[in-house]
């Protein structure tokens, strides 16, 4: 850990993403912004603040699930609104305070530790803009000593000019911050306390040079877009440059706690969702896994792999759905559900069947041996049990435990009338 606390400002009301859902809570490749910015932040500090007003309880309800050591504050929006208003509360613990925004998902702690570079009153982050309406003015000179900062609203004519924009991340010395944040005035036309006014207070301000596209800010869902697409190009990056290969990568979706090892191959469309483990397997065009472990395994194509399962040393074919399942050395080659299933070494589940898991009420469980042939169209009615080296007829429904060695069959005798289509609709 650093010498540094780290304040997170969530309190906005994000009116621009006209969503009743909080913006700080939209996601990211799998995750909320605040969930990402706070996973970093704790990276390089053991002293996180998270500012909130807007939906506040949601907000702090959330974050618990991930983090139990956050330090939420709840901004005095009433009389102290504004950017400046919210850090106001913050019990610093560390002789630095780093001020970060919830909605900069892809901000990373590796960039953060640039601004600890700096010996400043206030270390503050920049971007050149070629249209930079919207964004705060930075006035500073070739040194990247900065005068001050101007919002949008308050620029006049030669300094809407200014290309060097604010980028919203700020470094401060917890010092500067318990003497000058008192004199800090809401004369502006929002009629808010601004952070930015703060460096007018100090003429030993730096201003680091930072990526437009790391330090971008969500307040819309088309930046949100941009966003998403930032990080998984990072994501797809990551994973193609330690030996995955990608086809078409562009049109793959990866969320960002997925892990994957060994030479993996995902083709086109594949969607490896929260919590999915893949190592050395082949996942086919359009398959679909959810928090499930595969190994040594192929995958699809137009496969979906829901929770909880794992499936090793097995071939899971189209159009089959696997959930809460454990699979060893299987194949299920087409247009099958196994639901809460446990399937042994050397088992061929054929085509169209069903474990029929849910009665209703509850969910039970097919178990199911090794080298066991399971014809096609069979329903497997749970709770039940098939012991190794079984056969099961095809268009077979198993209601009861199965032994060792047996055939299972409850097929009605073939009827066959004669002459019923003539008699049915009549000779042409």
């Amino acid at each position: 850990m650093k010498n540094i606390s780290v304040a997170i400002m969530a309190a906005g009301l994000g009116t621009r993403m006209k969503s009743s859902i909080p913006k700080v809570l939209h996601t990211i490749s799998g995750f909320e912004m605040l969930y990402l910015i706070i996973k970093e932040a704790k990276l390089i500090s053991d002293d996180v603040h998270v500012i909130i007003y807007h939906q506040a309880e949601l907000i702090k309800e959330k974050m618990s699930h991930y983090f139990d050591d956050i330090h939420f504050i709840l901004q005095d929006h009433q009389n102290f609104p504004g950017t400046g208003g919210a850090i106001r509360g913050i019990n610093a613990k560390h002789e630095r305070l780093l001020v970060l925004n919830g909605d900069m998902p892809l901000l990373q702690a590796k960039v953060m530790y640039n601004f600890m570079h700096y010996d400043a009153d206030i270390v503050m982050s920049a971007f050149t803009c070629k249209e930079p309406f919207g964004y705060g003015r930075v006035i500073m000179d070739e040194n990247h000593t900065v005068a001050k900062i101007v919002e949008e609203k308050d620029a006049d004519e030669e300094e809407k000019k200014v290309t060097s924009v604010n980028a919203g991340v700020y470094l401060f010395k917890t010092s500067f911050l318990a003497d000058n944040l008192p004199k800090l005035t809401n004369n502006n036309a929002q009629k808010e306390y601004y952070i930015t006014d703060l460096v007018s207070l100090t003429s030993n301000v730096k201003a680091i040079s930072v990526s437009e596209e790391t330090f971008m800010g969500v307040n819309s869902k088309y930046h949100l877009s941009i966003a998403e697409n930032l990080m998984q190009d990072r994501i797809k990056k990551t994973f193609m440059e330690k030996g995955v290969l990608m086809r078409l990568p562009q049109t793959i979706y990866i969320e960002s706690d997925v892990e994957m090892e060994g030479e993996c191959i995902l083709e086109n469309g594949v969607s490896l969702l929260k919590g999915a483990k893949i190592s050395h397997s082949h996942i086919k065009t359009n398959s679909i896994i959810e928090k499930s472990i595969i190994k040594d395994s192929s995958i699809g194509p137009m496969a979906r792999i829901r929770p909880d399962s794992v499936i090793e040393n097995s071939h899971i074919g189209n159009f089959v759905e696997v959930k809460k399942s454990t699979l060893n050395g299987v194949k299920a080659g087409h247009l099958s559900y196994l639901g809460d299933t446990l399937i042994d070494e050397g088992t061929n589940i054929g085509c169209g069947t069903i474990t029929c898991n849910y009665d209703g009420k509850g969910k039970y469980k097919t178990i199911i041996g090794k080298n066991v042939f399971v014809g096609s169209d069979t329903q497997l009615v749970a709770p039940v049990t098939i012991e190794d080296d079984v056969i099961i007829a095809s268009g077979t429904t198993v209601t009861k435990n199965i032994p060792k060695g047996s055939l299972a069959i409850n097929r009605e005798p073939l009827k066959i009338i004669p002459d019923f289509f003539y008699k049915f609709f009549g000779k042409k």
